[in-house]
């Protein structure tokens, strides 16, 4: 049965910071090229979400990409093959992630607003400890600090979307149960890990991976053209299950008013 919400458990990249999610697409994008492979941006975003040793597996395993590395090595790749560009794309993001931490726009003022409500709020993330040594900080001197953080290396490697990062999350915060948290995000990994876990989950559009685009060219947008890409992305959540949708983050709070009013019955 679900009451009074307590916390909310926000992702990290294309949720709260990097507009977009720009840094691990730049980074797996050079790591492929520099093996010999040209993926598209559309294959680099799909498996987002997922912890980035994961994520680089899932994209060996798309038929092109397969195909491209058979072309290019002329022998099928291999877990070790995944390894060794997994383990360059980690080399080359550590080397922007700094650049990529700017908050998205209302997440400030969300964060700001849930504190006065006196909501706790935590975060997972498909980046390691390593990298969140970098994008914690750098967040947080921009304004943004989470009670909590926790990565698949608190979790035996374990991430998305698997929800043993929100059950650790939701420890930390000393949550009640799962249906006193929400979880928000803005990949398809985001929603399943969410529900995995027995939490509401909420989508994200503006700067989301889903929508893969920065703010420039999304703001760029003639009106019809940002409203198909809406769409779109609204229709992706919708696919996955998730439980609402939300524009952009200024609009949380009105959604957890609502919440907390069906739970009561007004």
């Amino acid at each position: 049965m679900r009451g009074k919400i307590e916390a909310v458990i926000f992702d990290w990249a294309g949720t709260v910071v990097d507009y977009g999610s720009f840094a691990p697409v730049e980074a797996f994008r050079r790591a492929f090229a520099e093996a010999g492979v040209q993926p598209t941006t559309e294959e680099i975003r799909r498996p987002m979400g997922l912890s980035k040793r994961l994520h680089v597996q899932k994209m060996f395993e798309m038929p092109r990409i397969a195909d491209q590395w058979l072309q290019s090595r002329g022998r099928a790749w291999t877990d070790a093959d995944a390894e060794e560009v997994y383990q360059r794309s980690e080399t080359l993001i550590l080397e922007i992630l700094k650049d990529y931490a700017a908050p998205l726009p209302h997440v400030l003022e969300t964060a700001a607003l849930l504190r006065e409500r006196g909501l706790r709020i935590g975060s997972t993330t498909g980046y390691n400890d390593e990298m969140m040594s970098i994008v914690a900080p750098a967040a947080a001197q921009a304004g943004y600090r989470p009670d909590c953080w926790f990565s698949s290396d608190s979790t035996g490697k374990i991430g998305r979307p698997f929800p043993y990062m929100v059950f650790r999350a939701l420890e930390a915060l000393r949550v009640s149960g799962v249906g006193a948290a929400v979880k928000v995000g803005d990949t398809v990994a985001d929603i399943r890990e969410g529900q995995n876990a027995g939490l509401i989950t909420v989508g994200l559009v503006e700067g989301s991976s889903l929508m893969g685009l920065s703010q420039a060219e999304y703001e760029g947008l003639c009106p019809a053209e940002r409203e198909r890409r809406v769409a779109r992305v609204r229709k992706a959540y919708a696919d996955c299950g998730a439980d609402y949708v939300i524009l952009h983050m200024g609009q949380l709070p009105a959604l957890l008013d609502k919440l907390e009013h069906s739970a009561r019955g007004l």
